[in-house]
């Protein structure tokens, strides 16, 4: 399962979810790596392999395209 797809995924059992307290550990984890993300910045290296991965995705048609994702999030409600 690719990470789009794990994400999206994520998201919909996210929106499941009726328990306060899981809800406010999923906020805490969130905010800790977002935080830890900033303090540190990729590598010019790090950056370098993303945008590699990212056209290889492309070129082997491993994209969502937005209006694809669109439509699949309107199924969710």
């Amino acid at each position: 399962m690719d990470l789009q797809t794990r994400k999206i995924v994520f998201v919909q059992e996210f929106l499941k979810l009726q328990s306060e307290r899981a809800i406010s550990h999923l906020e805490s984890l969130l905010k800790k790596e977002t935080q830890e993300s900033q303090e540190n910045p990729l590598s010019i290296e790090e950056y370098q392999t993303r945008i590699k991965q990212s056209i290889e995705d492309s070129k082997n048609d491993r994209v969502t395209e937005a209006d694809d994702l669109l439509s699949e999030i309107e199924k969710w409600s």
